[in-house]
């Protein structure tokens, strides 16, 4: 693990939702991909997709991990079980890039 990523995984995550149209997240260790219509990132707690529409990322802090996306939000969802163990996470993201 390199020192970046060593200080990412000591921040805390979080999630800011205003009016269902500004997200701020921390913990973000990086964005794996996005478009308007879904975000995929890494976050210290495991993988978060985000949907909606009109997404536009505004502020990507990559010291301190933090990400903040503007547009309709839809929902967000984690990509990982309760255990912490992560689930066939292959399946998963060949849905999301098909």
């Amino acid at each position: 693990m390199d020192t970046k990523e060593a200080m990412i995984s000591n921040y805390n995550h979080s999630i800011t939702l205003t009016e269902r149209k500004n997200l701020l997240i921390t913990g973000v260790k990086k964005i794996e991909n996005f478009d308007n219509e879904e975000f995929l990132l890494e976050t210290t707690m495991g993988f978060l997709v985000v949907r909606g529409e009109e997404l536009e990322l505004i502020k990507l802090d990559t010291i301190s991990g933090n990400v903040s996306i503007k547009g309709f939000v839809k929902g967000f969802t984690y990509m990982e079980d309760a255990t912490g163990k992560e689930k066939d996470s292959s399946n998963l993201i060949k849905r999301l890039f098909k």
